[in-house]
């Protein structure tokens, strides 16, 4: 299904990570190869720019990480980006440029694309956050279903095998999650959709949607019209 494609979600200049989608039709396809993406990478970035710290931690010289933060390599963490108190990176992780992980946020497997924003109590594991997304106040990816089972993607033209037990959700450039929502294994949002707070997400919700409630998804009104 096109809409749920690499280059319907996401603008890969505004990753360090872009090289890792080469070839790759849907994002969740890069899951498994992240953790090596970011060793080779890492061993790439220049000195003047990025502070190795750890064993394979990167981190920009520009960037701000609390004293308080945990971070646990694989990981990088990009340009003027801001780790704030008591965050947890557990590991293969991808922090991008202007990007946000706030106090007592974890982040497991992910790539956060540049100037997202998890700042408040979210868990993000096994997850693509693209441009400008944004997860409000308690707001998580559930990566793995509760009967263990593997993750289908489901979508209005059928589901999607993905093959893999942890998958949390891909979301698309400049997506807005509600506080207090759940992003529930396979869950896939199109670019500069909204989430209200609350919410249970389940399959894939279209690109410029308003995702009221399950079953409730409208089509967001163009600027100027009434």
């Amino acid at each position: 299904m096109e809409a749920l494609t690499v280059k319907e979600l996401y603008t890969l200049e505004e990753t360090i990570a872009r090289d890792i989608f080469e070839g790759v039709t849907y994002p969740w396809e890069v899951l498994p190869k992240i953790s090596a993406f970011i060793v080779e990478l890492g061993n790439t970035l220049s000195e003047d720019e990025y502070e190795k710290r750890g064993e394979n931690i990167w981190i920009a010289k520009s960037a701000k990480v609390a004293p308080t933060a945990y971070i646990n390599g694989p990981a990088i963490i990009g340009k003027e980006a801001e780790v704030r108190h008591c965050a947890f990176i557990r590991g293969n992780a991808i922090v991008g440029e202007g990007a946000v992980v706030g106090n007592s946020t974890e982040l497991k497997n992910v790539i956060l694309f540049n100037k997202v924003q998890v700042p408040h109590y979210n868990y993000v594991g096994d997850s693509i956050l693209g441009y400008k997304s944004h997860m409000g106040a308690g707001s998580i990816t559930s990566n793995v279903k509760s009967d263990k089972k593997l993750v289908v993607v489901k979508t209005p033209e059928g589901n999607i095998e993905t093959g893999m037990k942890k998958f949390g959700a891909m979301l698309g450039d400049e997506v807005e999650v509600g506080c207090g929502s759940v992003l529930n294994p396979g869950s896939v949002v199109g670019r500069r959709s909204n989430i209200y707070p609350l919410s249970s997400v389940r399959g894939f919700v279209p690109a410029n949607s308003i995702y009221k409630k399950q079953g409730e998804v409208v089509e967001k009104q163009q600027e100027g019209h009434i």
